[in-house]
């Protein structure tokens, strides 16, 4: 069993993978700016690059779990350090690959792989392991909030780059911001101190089965699979949706997306403290709910730039919130020993429904010009979300004791 670390060690784990999670979260979240001008650069139709985003989506999601139980098992330092290489071989890449095929399933294995290793599967399981549990809602909560960071950071920055040093040059900036940055701070990534127990530990096939049979657990993966669908399509297709609508002022987009990333930063943070207070399961209902009503309301209204700005704020404080959440019901239910791999198989699902939400985008908007039914499947989607939510039960599962000796 893993011992609870003391408080500064704790305050110095959440700063490093807060460091870690800004980074990969920022850079990812601006993918988006790059669509246009890669389409255009190499004579490819959006879905082409949709496709690569929706690959890299997957593959993060395939990599989730082994990135997990390589945390698990040989420390979250070593993976986040391996994970830095490959996002800036990945963003290589990217700038350097012209042919579809290659450019597709070489940024979405690499890119799919760095974030495996950097972002939240990854990181969870330190925190939940160092966090005591009175304090682990919290600190889910705050390095939730630091991915939130991120996106405000980083869209500003990652559109400044695109303008003036050039699509590709912006990709060669980030891959060397990502590797002096991230690789320093995995090294204050240090695992708790374990305990030898004589009691026979639970293997990781054993914590795999139990958690599949487990119906809780699978209603988390549905929940996350729309989550995913949600996020990503919102994410990587609302600057070109805002500009086939009229609004060709790309500071619009840059502005809303950064909007998100500042307000999810409040969202992310509550979500982790309320977790501590409130049923967990009552609360990602909620926010899937209350996603449905936002998007609902921003499609009917009349378009401008505040409607973008209100739409942006309000998905914001909702972007996010459903991690700390959702990581806290995996901990709570199944404990801490396996949780960066868990949590690994249930942003696997999330992932699943990234693939769909950015290439279904893509691939309707090219066959129907608009993205009117992708909408409408994401409004329909968040309705079953929240009702999955609902029966979720938070309580840790009871376990056979061992046989006495």
């Amino acid at each position: 069993m893993f011992t609870a670390a003391r408080a500064p060690h704790l305050k110095t784990v959440l700063i490093a993978s807060g460091v870690v999670l800004t980074l990969a979260m920022g850079v990812r979240h601006g993918f988006g700016f790059w669509l246009q001008p890669i389409s255009q650069a190499h004579g490819w139709t959006r879905e082409t690059y949709s496709l690569a985003l929706a690959l890299q989506n997957l593959m993060w999601g395939v990599f989730g779990p082994f990135a997990g139980m390589a945390a698990d098992r040989f420390g979250t330092a070593r993976v986040v350090i391996a994970g830095a290489f490959f996002y800036m071989g990945g963003l290589l890449w990217m700038a350097l690959v012209d042919q579809p095929t290659l450019f597709v399933v070489g940024s979405g294995m690499l890119i799919g792989a760095a974030l495996a290793c950097t972002a939240f599967g990854a990181i969870s399981g330190i925190i939940g392991r160092i966090a005591p549990e009175s304090q682990r809602s919290w600190a889910f909560g705050l390095s939730s909030a630091a991915g939130s960071f991120g996106q405000f950071l980083m869209m500003p920055v990652e559109q400044q780059l695109i303008a003036h040093t050039g699509w590709q040059n912006a990709f060669y900036v980030l891959g060397a911001v990502v590797v002096l940055l991230m690789v320093p701070m995995a090294f204050f990534l240090r695992e708790p101190a374990v305990v030898k127990s004589t009691a026979r530990q639970q293997s990781i096939l054993e914590a795999m089965r139990e958690a599949f049979a487990y119906t809780p657990f699978r209603l988390l993966l549905a929940g996350y699979f729309v989550c995913g669908f949600q996020l990503v399509f919102i994410g990587v297709h609302l600057p070109a949706y805002l500009k086939d609508r009229g609004i060709s002022d790309g500071n619009v987009a840059v502005v809303a997306l950064a909007l998100i990333g500042l307000f999810n930063i409040f969202g992310s943070y509550y979500a982790g403290k309320l977790g501590g207070i409130f049923p967990k399961r009552y609360l990602l209902s909620s926010i899937y709910i209350t996603r449905v009503v936002i998007i609902g309301l921003f499609l009917l209204a009349p378009l401008s730039s505040w409607s973008v700005y209100i739409f942006a704020a309000g998905m914001g404080l909702l972007w996010l919130s459903t991690v700390p959440l959702t990581n806290g019901v995996i901990a709570g239910i199944f404990g801490v020993r396996y949780l960066s791999m868990l949590s690994g198989f249930v942003f696997l699902s999330h992932q699943v429904g990234s693939f769909l939400g950015v290439w279904l985008g893509g691939y309707l908007y090219t066959r129907q010009g608009s993205y009117n039914t992708v909408w409408i499947i994401t409004l329909l989607l968040g309705v079953a979300a929240a009702l999955v939510n609902l029966p979720i039960n938070e309580k840790p599962i009871l376990r056979p004791l061992p046989a006495a000796a």
